[in-house]
């Protein structure tokens, strides 16, 4: 007996890759950005080895050929040649650009500026945020890539409202804290196929299975334009004359000393002062730029209890300023672990942070970033503007 009713047709969700899109890795165009280091490496040979049409690019962040002799930089020449040969040797095409002038225009100009003005700068996430994460990204899609690939160690994980930013798997190798200006809209584009790893020998155990020559590459510790980590005398070169001398002072405004200009001194630093004779430890408390005072005091005097916060990028749920109080964790330095928090939006962006436990050290200039408070899921941050002692 024939029947009039059609068989139910039962849909198929569309098979994804790993990296998220409904299509074959051959059609899937990746953009991996290569440093030179073996995080990236490993990034674009796991890549090309799952079959994605993989294309490398090597920014040429400042006059490399200045740099040749200088271990432990990303950007220099022996890391663009690095980049090259892992290419080279995978098979996928490579490109190197140059950025330097725009690099030195959106952070290097910056960095220098804040020193001046008594500022702790991080112009690691400067880069990521204006130069990787903007200009790189654009240049990935005008070459019609589906994704750009990192070798950041950091999650992006899919949730009920979008992309997530989350902690990397091992916590001595998360890279939240410099990560947290990418906006929901570059998340959606990147991707970072190491953040969920248990370590970094996984990751050279992962270059040396693909025979690459930066397997047992040391990873980069200075600020890729910074030699040795003397930010004073980079900033000499960039301003000079600008170093002027003044002097040192306690809370009360007693001289104490004098100094060859606050480029040289950082919230907290307690060596290296030249004011010999104390009776009890001091530490900088706080850089008075436009008096040219370097003002120390008791190590008492470091501990902050509320920070102001601006340009905040949010990437949590709703609208940033839509609640009058979140608890949260957060992360004022990259080697700190999250903290108790309280954030209070102020303005679409702008907050102030109450620390539960006072930090030590805090510094204008340098990022808090926000984290929930149970759980692995970046909130989003802000840089710092000021800071409150404790009360």
């Amino acid at each position: 007996m024939s029947s009039d009713l059609a068989a139910p047709v039962t849909a198929t969700e569309p098979t994804l890759n790993s990296l998220g899109f409904a299509k074959a890795p051959a059609d899937t165009r990746v953009v991996v950005a290569m440093s030179g280091g073996v995080d990236s490496s490993v990034v674009a040979a796991l890549l090309a080895d799952q079959g994605y049409d993989v294309i490398g690019v090597t920014l040429q962040l400042y006059d490399h050929g200045a740099a040749l002799a200088k271990k432990g930089a990303c950007c220099a020449g022996q890391d663009i040649h690095d980049a090259r040969r892992v290419a080279e040797r995978i098979g996928f095409p490579h490109y190197v650009l140059d950025y330097e002038n725009m690099f030195r225009e959106s952070v290097i100009e910056e960095f220098a500026d804040a020193y001046l003005a008594g500022a702790t700068p991080v112009p690691c996430i400067r880069c990521n945020e204006r130069v990787k994460f903007r200009d790189l990204l654009a240049t990935a899609r005008d070459l019609d890539a589906d994704c750009m690939a990192t070798g950041h160690y950091i999650q992006r994980k899919d949730g009920a409202n979008g992309p997530e930013l989350h902690m990397a798997a091992d916590p001595a190798r998360d890279q939240s804290y410099f990560l947290f200006p990418t906006t929901p809209a570059q998340l959606a584009f990147l991707r970072f196929p190491l953040g969920h790893l248990a370590s970094k020998n996984d990751t050279r155990a992962l270059a040396a299975q693909y025979g690459l020559s930066v397997a047992d590459k040391p990873d980069s510790q200075d600020i890729c334009f910074v030699p040795n980590g003397n930010y004073a005398s980079v900033i000499e070169k960039l301003r000079p004359g600008a170093a002027e001398p003044g002097e040192i002072v306690d809370l009360d405004g007693n001289v104490l000393g004098s100094h060859p200009g606050v480029i040289h001194y950082t919230i907290g630093q307690r060596r290296g002062l030249g004011i010999g004779g104390m009776a009890d430890p001091v530490y900088v408390v706080r850089l008075d730029a436009d008096d040219r005072r370097v003002v120390v005091g008791p190590r008492t005097a470091l501990a902050t209890r509320t920070v102001l916060v601006d340009e905040v990028n949010w990437l949590g749920d709703g609208a940033f300023d839509g609640t009058a109080e979140r608890q949260v964790s957060v992360r004022i330095r990259s080697t700190r672990p999250p903290r108790p928090a309280l954030l209070r939006a102020t303005g679409p962006r702008s907050a102030e942070v109450e620390l539960l436990d006072p930090e030590d050290g805090v510094s204008a200039g340098q990022a808090c970033v926000f984290y929930e408070t149970e759980g692995s899921r970046v909130l989003g941050g802000g840089w710092i503007r000021h800071r409150r002692i404790k009360a």
